[in-house]
């Protein structure tokens, strides 16, 4: 399973334009370094932060939308071979908090819908990340346990999503502010970047699997763990 914003996709500067234009057209001063800092998947953390009155969200949510139509993020460095390569041996999935007529037109735009078994967006579950219910419902969809799954992520929400669920996480820094957070959340394994994915994901019977001999290896050199 996997993120899209930040894992896959390069939206962050397409992501804080449009929170700019959104706390402009609210006339509420947010600066880009708090913007950094409260930054989180779940958009409505940072609505609280910002102080923006829980009567004013839905209002919050249409102006974000309407300036990040124009947008036009493009996919991370390797994103479609590392798919490709993985969707050979196993079924994928996506879990986002990104919504659903936003990233199923960036799917289709990428030409990505056919390697991806489910897609779970914001609307498809009650509770948001880092609550377990998005990656508890994708589970569902897919008909597979926890124990049959990883799941991808660039921030501390997605691991703790993934914990919670009683799924093994795979954190991969991206461009969004969260590269120390996810690093302090210990995902059970950080990489540098998803390239490194179909070497260290192993199927076997039906399950996945860590090579653990390959990441140990790559961890000493190069500073990752395996918790």
């Amino acid at each position: 399973m996997f993120d899209w914003d930040g894992t896959l996709i390069d939206s962050f500067h397409a992501d804080f334009r449009a929170y700019r234009a959104m706390f402009q057209a609210l006339a509420i001063d947010f600066s880009e370094a708090q913007l950094h800092r409260y930054y989180s998947p779940n958009w409505y953390r940072l609505y609280r932060a910002a102080r923006i009155p829980r009567r004013q969200w839905t209002h919050a949510d249409r102006l974000w939308a309407a300036a990040y139509k124009d947008e036009n993020p493009r996919l991370l460095p390797a994103a479609r071979s590392v798919l490709n390569r993985l969707s050979r041996s196993f079924a994928l999935g996506l879990v986002t908090s990104g919504d659903r007529k936003r990233v199923l037109r960036q799917l289709r735009h990428f030409r990505l819908t056919a390697l991806l078994r489910t897609c779970i967006c914001s609307e498809d579950a009650l509770r948001r990340k880092p609550h377990p219910a998005p990656l508890r419902e994708a589970l569902r969809c897919m008909q597979i346990t926890a124990a049959d799954c990883v799941y991808v992520g660039d921030t501390p929400e997605d691991v703790e999503m993934a914990r919670r669920a009683g799924v093994r996480s795979i954190g991969v820094p991206g461009a969004f502010p969260t590269s120390a957070k996810l690093k302090a959340a210990r995902p059970d394994l950080l990489l540098h970047s998803i390239t490194e994915l179909p070497e260290i994901l192993v199927p076997r019977e039906a399950k996945v699997s860590l090579n653990a001999r390959t990441a140990s290896r790559k961890q000493r050199s190069q500073g990752l763990y395996l918790a």
